[in-house]
């Protein structure tokens, strides 16, 4: 890490820093983290937004992504939308919430399929996240 510092001019942060292991004893990742200084982690764990370590191919895993957008949606008061104005609100702003997690994780059709169903709730007729 010093040498890293050295070469990059840039300086790492070890209080926001946390050290994770894979097939490492314990004993030896909480060393490692006190002679760095930083906090020792554990899979799965959150980065950029994004579960890491965890299997996309469970419910729980998507749970995240539907509550957020089910919470957007109940935020916004659709009755003073046009219909238009409504797609324009799902294409820009809602469906940008699960493609970001689509273009890391493949997703099983029930997620694609709730999620679908809630944005067809919302704003009526057929709306699709994934093809046209």
């Amino acid at each position: 890490m010093l040498l890293f510092e050295e070469i990059s001019g840039l300086k790492v942060n070890f209080n926001k820093s946390m050290l994770t292991g894979v097939n490492i004893p314990d004993t030896w990742l909480s060393e490692a983290a006190l002679v760095m200084n930083c906090r020792r982690g554990s899979i799965p764990f959150v980065y950029l937004g994004l579960p890491i370590g965890g299997d996309s191919r469970k419910l729980s895993f998507w749970k995240p992504v539907v509550d957020r957008i089910v919470s957007r949606l109940s935020s916004w008061n659709h009755k003073f939308l046009s219909f238009s104005g409504r797609l324009v609100l799902l294409k820009s702003v809602l469906s940008s919430l699960p493609i970001y997690f689509l273009s890391f994780f493949k997703a099983p059709a029930g997620i694609i399929s709730s999620i679908e169903s809630i944005f067809k709730r919302f704003f009526g007729g057929v709306v699709r996240i994934i093809g046209k």
